[in-house]
């Protein structure tokens, strides 16, 4: 028996919908289970901005999770889940307490607001139209979309040499079990893909990578945020940023409790580790949730093995289908076109 690629459309049990504003570069994405799915999380970036995870430690009583949200707008994106509860609540879903049914929806967002408009992030009536989409059918699209519309990734040397991220899906069968990934790549460092960067931060030439790993290592006696400000030639101090991050939410129909829901999670982030250098660092909020419908009973070592896949497929697809926006060039401006000249580079900088 070999491992199957399917569609992410292919996974019983989820709604996943988008919704997003091109202009202003930011979006939000919405993984939806009617019936409620376990759900486990694990945080490894140190720059985390979520809502409702302390609810999914193995020890807390939350037992089923309705939603998950994915957001750009940095804190403010938070907004988002909002309506997600309010379009739940309206169709019944969510925990009855009598006078009125709670969705249990988590969130976690990622800092695009240098993308774009920064004046403009995912609110209330965002995450609602996500939800709308996610039950009217619309097909998942990855790259300039939902949560990943104002995604960069590549910015050590500060926002001039980064390049664009994206949203990307994975989806597997292996026999019976179904495992999938929705991923938001808007990472610190390059994405690498069997040992070659084909995405990350520029070289002053501006069409070569520099290495974001080489770049912190040569500044490794200077402790700057970095976001601080202007680009930064090779040798001196770090400037990209504070802010970024790497979103991840596994979805399953393996029948798993909270303790393999966390562990699954934890999991996911190997996906994280394989593909992008340097990952989960101080200034990335990465975070990878689980969701599990409970179908198919499976070990959490074999549903690790598919999820942890499934984060790295997903991360390539994010990569490969974005498209160049607002002066950020996107890996098919250089796999898909002549590399550009020397006065080309203008409209980068």
């Amino acid at each position: 028996m070999k491992i199957e690629k399917i569609s992410i459309h292919d996974v019983f049990g989820f709604r996943i919908g988008q919704a997003q504003n091109l202009d202003a570069a930011t979006g939000c994405t919405v993984i939806i289970s009617e019936n409620g799915a376990v759900c486990g999380v694990d945080v490894r970036g140190g720059s985390p901005g979520t809502r409702d995870t302390d609810a999914l430690n193995p020890i807390a009583n939350r037992k089923q999770v309705h939603a998950v949200l994915f957001a750009g707008g940095s804190a403010f994106g938070l907004d988002a889940a909002g309506g997600v509860m309010r379009f739940l609540e309206e169709r019944g879903i969510g925990r009855d307490v009598s006078v009125t049914c709670v969705p249990n929806v988590c969130a976690a967002v990622l800092f695009d607001l240098k993308c774009g408009d920064h004046q403009v992030r995912p609110d209330e009536q965002m995450g609602y139209a996500a939800s709308e989409n996610a039950f009217a059918g619309k097909p998942f699209q990855s790259g300039n979309c939902g949560a990943g519309t104002g995604a960069t990734l590549g910015k050590t040397r500060g926002m001039a040499y980064a390049m664009k991220g994206g949203i990307g899906c994975a989806a597997l069968r292996y026999g019976d079990l179904v495992v999938a990934a929705v991923v938001a790549v808007n990472c610190v460092g390059d994405v690498v893909e069997q040992g070659k960067i084909i995405a990350g931060m520029r070289d002053n030439d501006g069409i070569t990578f520099a290495d974001s790993e080489c770049i912190i290592l040569e500044a490794y006696q200077h402790d700057k945020d970095f976001f601080s400000g202007k680009a930064v030639d090779r040798g001196t101090a770090i400037e990209a940023g504070d802010g970024n991050t790497v979103l991840a939410c596994i979805i399953t129909n393996a029948k798993l409790d909270k303790a393999g829901a966390t562990r699954l999670a934890a999991q996911g982030q190997n996906g994280i580790a394989r593909c992008i250098r340097p990952a989960h660092s101080v200034f990335d909020g990465d975070t990878v949730f689980a969701l599990c419908s409970g179908i198919v009973p499976a070990t959490s070592d074999a549903v690790g093995i598919l999820g942890s896949r499934a984060v790295e497929d997903a991360i390539i697809d994010a990569v490969k289908s974005a498209r160049s926006l607002y002066g950020y060039p996107a890996f098919s401006t250089f796999c898909n076109s002549p590399l550009p000249s020397a006065s080309d580079l203008i409209q980068y900088r």
